[in-house]
């Protein structure tokens, strides 16, 4: 079969989850002997080009890097993918309203609906009505929907049947060891630190995470991985004014072995996220074998399972801390849970042949 990728910036991965995935699962049926293409946001050329990365087609599409910029390249990806013959796979649902051409041509359409994007604080209120239509123009003209988590695939049977809707995770490789080198330049040694990676927003629990951790002196740093640009962003600046002197920023970090080294050798992981389904980030901790800690809602607890610990305040963060500090035995039986759930769903081998199989369900509609 041929299958189209969109809704990404492209591979190789340089960006989020949903990119590294794109790159993942593109290897993965490449290997299996399917066609596939790739479309990717570049401004690295002035006209579109079509070129070859281990196997994978890529039509590169020039666009800036802005809000108008990424809606002209998923309209060219769109326009370009609807002329084609195979089955596209989108992935998110943010220019939903563009797979209306799919329809049109008869060409099938997949999207994966990723969370519920319309509920993050940091859209403004046009911002979320144009993304909770997209959602609701998504689950309707789309052939099927990929759910990546059963909460999200409840939440979306208020717009379509339930056998419209298929659930798959996001996967991740076992990381069994990793290099300690990286953690020397920034003065780390194995487990002697608490680990937080993610995009500084409110919905991400940050500012309560730190609060937290700064309430008292603690004996081994919280490292905070993400950008922040506290002239700019007033949520920037009120986090790193909270901070006390235990947490340390290390800015944007997108060396993928650089992130994996500090993820692998932390105490434990923080994870703060509200919004959301299965998050990429909290699956390579579980890989990483990782003690999770993490917001407790329905989310994090169906993906991180019961061996890890979960706060609703910042009492009960601080709580666990000092739990933690007293106990680490706890560590241990928190790791081996992380790595036990990794096991159970959360393989790259029950992930990408899920989407293989599911994808020929509708390639084969086509010939």
């Amino acid at each position: 079969m041929h299958v189209l990728i969109l809704g990404t910036r492209g591979v190789p991965a340089r960006h989020g989850g949903f990119e590294t995935f794109a790159q993942n699962l593109s290897l993965y049926l490449v290997s299996r002997n399917h066609k596939v293409t790739v479309y990717c946001q570049t401004k690295d050329q002035s006209t579109p080009c079509i070129d070859n990365w281990n196997g994978v087609t890529r039509v590169q599409i020039p666009a800036r890097n802005n809000a108008y910029g990424t809606l002209a390249f998923d309209w060219l990806s769109t326009w370009h993918a609807s002329h084609q013959d195979g089955v596209v796979l989108t992935l998110g649902y943010n220019t939903a309203v563009f797979s209306i051409l799919y329809r049109l041509r008869n060409v099938p359409n997949l999207i994966n609906m990723d969370g519920i994007e319309w509920k993050r604080e940091k859209w403004s209120l046009p911002q979320r009505a144009w993304l909770y239509c997209n959602e609701w123009i998504g689950a309707r003209v789309a052939n099927h929907l990929i759910a990546d988590h059963p909460e999200i695939a409840r939440h979306l049977q208020r717009h379509t049947s339930s056998e419209k809707i298929t659930v798959i995770p996001y996967g991740a490789d076992a990381v069994l060891s990793a290099d300690v080198a990286p953690l020397k330049q920034y003065g780390l040694t194995p487990k002697s630190y608490f680990l937080l990676v993610a995009r500084p927003e409110p919905e991400n629990s940050i500012l309560e995470i730190v609060r937290a951790y700064s309430r008292k002196r603690r004996e081994i740093p919280l490292v905070v991985l993400g950008r922040y640009v506290p002239d700019k962003v007033p949520y920037h600046k009120l986090v790193m004014e909270t901070a006390g002197p235990d947490v340390r920023f290390l800015g944007g970090i997108y060396d993928s072995d650089t992130v994996k080294s500090l993820r692998f050798h932390a105490r434990a992981y923080l994870h703060g996220h509200r919004v959301g389904g299965t998050n990429p980030s909290l699956i390579e901790s579980l890989a990483a074998g990782n003690a999770v800690i993490a917001h407790d809602n329905r989310f994090n607890r169906w993906v991180a399972g019961t061996s890890a610990r979960f706060f609703q305040s910042t009492d009960d963060l601080v709580n666990i801390f000092d739990e933690l500090k007293k106990n680490p035995a706890q560590l241990v039986a928190m790791e081996e849970g992380s790595r036990r759930q990794h096991s159970n769903y959360f393989t790259q081998e029950k992930v990408l042949p899920a989407y293989e199989r599911l994808l020929l369900q509708f390639a084969r509609t086509t010939t």
